[in-house]
């Protein structure tokens, strides 16, 4: 079983920045990790992963430049630094693990979640 649990969410205003954090359980260095975020009325979607080595990043366009994903092996952690935040980045970001260990952006890969962490920037 693998339990993951996210901090670092909060309010900032635009132009701020962030550090969120997910500590995991279970064989941590063989899963693929990533961030998802949902803002309300809307679907999941991807925002950026990692592989198990943190040698493979994906991140989507939205985030490019912005946001940096990094994993701490040594302590079963994955972290999303978000830099420049703007109003659109409004949502509840969900730490994501897939034992297929690959950095990969479909939902659907993942098959554990932690609770999601609420990030708000006003407009």
């Amino acid at each position: 079983q693998v339990h993951l649990v996210e901090s670092g969410g909060g309010l900032v205003q635009a132009g701020g920045s962030l550090r969120l954090s997910c500590a995991a359980s279970g064989r941590f260095s063989t899963y693929g990790m990533g961030w998802f975020r949902q803002a309300p009325g809307k679907e999941r979607e991807f925002v950026t992963s990692i592989n198990w080595s943190g040698g493979s990043t994906y991140y989507a366009d939205s985030v490019k430049g912005r946001f940096t994903i990094s994993r701490d092996n040594a302590k079963n952690t994955v972290h999303l630094q978000m830099n420049s935040l703007k109003p659109e980045d409004t949502a509840v970001y969900y730490c994501g693990a897939n034992l297929l260990g690959r950095a990969t952006m479909t939902k659907y890969d993942y098959g554990y979640w932690g609770q999601g962490t609420q990030v708000t920037v006003p407009s």
